[in-house]
């Protein structure tokens, strides 16, 4: 495992849905070809020049350190602290990444602070042991291994998610479940009802479309298909007393449920 040292950790993002977050990591192992958000910041500020530069994670060695410097000036303006928007913090296959994911919760629970995670690995099962007021999530897009092997290679497999995020949810946790990037039918021919039926026990979901993808911009019926989802989504987390959210640009017009 690589090491980096960093000045601050704590910062306000500007994510819709977010509040305060940690990045403790720089770069990630799942690969994401979508293509990743988080790696095309990475190299536009020359943090790294290749996908395979990415794809070997660097963790933050003084991230409890920054924590105990950085919380107790800032709780009072936190409500919570969401891992992460720009890495994963419990990387498929990483146990290093992993425990210090949660020595970081444990951590940020210690100063009186919730949080809120997300991933595309597995949810381990020490998280259940910690604060009850932490909200956990899955990103799942879609329910093709196929897929999955090509857009987010190293992942984990998604029903492996799914089942580590019930288990949250028998502890008793808060869950979620993050359906962004959404693809095109031209990327994959899919519907989304069976997707949204495996979530149906959480508590709150987040739908989203694919952004920086050349095929999106390509496929003439994008708006409409976005627009369909999105009022199925909708409807979906309606008459299942699910909380949902769509994500700003995912929806181009008026809907009606």
């Amino acid at each position: 495992m690589d090491f980096i040292s960093r000045k601050s950790l704590v910062y306000k993002t500007k994510v819709e849905y977010g509040d305060y977050t940690i990045n403790h990591i720089e770069g990630c192992s799942h690969g994401c070809n979508y293509p990743c958000y988080a790696m095309l910041m990475a190299k536009r500020f020359g943090r790294i020049k290749t996908y395979e530069e990415w794809i070997i994670p660097k963790l933050v060695n003084n991230t409890l350190e920054l924590l105990d410097y950085e919380l107790p000036k800032m709780k009072d303006k936190i409500d919570n602290i969401q891992l992460c928007f720009m890495t994963d913090p419990f990387m498929y296959g990483k146990p290093e990444i992993i425990q210090m994911s949660i020595e970081a919760i444990k951590k940020i629970n210690s100063h009186g602070i919730k949080c809120t995670v997300l991933t595309k690995g597995v949810l381990p099962i020490e998280l259940s042991y910690l604060s009850k007021y932490n909200i956990y999530g899955i990103t799942l897009i879609s329910l093709d291994e196929v897929f999955r092997e090509k857009m987010e290679p190293f992942s984990a497999p998604y029903l492996a998610r799914i089942d580590s995020l019930k288990k949250m949810k028998a502890k008793g946790f808060s869950t979620w479940v993050s359906i962004e990037p959404y693809p095109t039918p031209n990327i994959i021919k899919q519907e989304i009802i069976p997707i949204l039926e495996k979530d149906n026990f959480v508590d709150k979901i987040i739908f989203g479309r694919l952004n920086y993808n050349k095929k999106v911009s390509e496929y003439d019926g994008a708006k409409s298909f976005f627009n369909k989802t999105a009022k199925e989504v909708i409807a979906f987390c309606k008459s299942n007393a699910i909380d949902y959210h769509i994500k700003k640009g995912t929806i181009t017009k008026k809907i009606k449920v």
